[in-house]
């Protein structure tokens, strides 16, 4: 494949990505904003259930492996949204980019600033994109 090939193969992937992360009135659109809800809820529920004390000294290894699926998982998201769109600085200054940006930032935080995993709970404002 020449360099115009490939380019044109690379914008039609991230036109393809676009409509599936995008665009909610396509099948797979769909599954991907039930799939990303189903995450983020999941997600938030595990936040919440690191909360209590009990639960936490029980499954508190599990606990910590799933927030960091999930900040992989939404961090990936979060690098696709910016791939695909046009301007991914629009994006990323965008309330929803915010948003995304917001719901990763504590996990990684905590690793440099021990205590600051309790900012995980701004994730809760992903739920927004439910209502979007």
């Amino acid at each position: 494949m020449d360099r115009t090939q490939r380019k044109a193969a690379l914008s039609g992937r991230r036109k393809a990505m676009f409509e599936v992360i995008f665009e909610a009135d396509t099948p797979a659109g769909r599954a991907f904003d039930v799939l990303l809800i189903i995450a983020i809820v999941t997600s938030v529920a595990v936040v919440m259930l690191d909360t209590v004390g009990a639960v936490r000294a029980r499954c508190g290894g599990m606990l910590y492996a799933l927030e960091w699926f999930f900040t992989i998982l939404f961090t990936i998201e979060y690098g696709l949204r910016l791939w695909c769109v046009g301007n991914p600085l629009r994006y990323a200054v965008s309330f929803f980019g915010l948003v995304d940006l917001l719901a990763v930032v504590p996990t990684y935080l905590s690793l440099l600033i021990p205590g600051t995993h309790y900012l995980l709970v701004i994730r809760v404002l992903r739920v927004l994109r439910i209502f979007r």
